[in-house]
């Protein structure tokens, strides 16, 4: 079962390039968007008032990501100041899909879909996405 209402909600969350994310070109190495875009999942969960921890403590729950689409489409550099925006598309019974994008003023640098899955911190099986997650989406 799957619920797509109620996602039009975009979270931004802002992330400086610092030298250790940029490759030998000057630009940000690719692989640090994944980076950026965890960040701001976590970031958003916090926003929903929601922590990771408190999560693993309180409900044996953590999120592992299952599967990642990126498409690249401007370098970002040094020193800049990016926005990097968390949109849930798609809510499953243990599983969220993710639009991610990492802009740059008004330039869009690269964009994904993350899919997560919910798991039981003990057993790292499939679960339920915890009922205070789910009333706050």
């Amino acid at each position: 079962m799957t619920d797509t209402g109620n996602t039009s909600q975009t979270t931004p969350h802002s992330v400086r390039v610092y030298w250790e994310d940029t490759d030998a070109g000057g630009v940000v190495y690719y692989a640090n968007y994944l980076k950026f875009f965890e960040r701001a999942r976590t970031e958003w969960l916090r926003a929903l008032g929601l922590e990771q921890s408190a999560l693993q403590a309180q409900a044996d729950c953590i999120f592992v990501v299952a599967e990642v689409q990126l498409r690249y489409l401007a370098p970002a550099r040094l020193d800049d100041l990016l926005t990097i925006t968390v949109k849930v598309t798609e809510r499953g019974r243990a599983s969220l899909q993710l639009q991610q994008q990492a802009w740059r003023g008004d330039t869009l640098l690269a964009e994904g879909q993350v899919r997560v899955g919910c798991v039981r911190a003990s057993t790292l099986k499939p679960c339920r996405i915890p009922e205070q997650l789910s009333a706050r989406l």
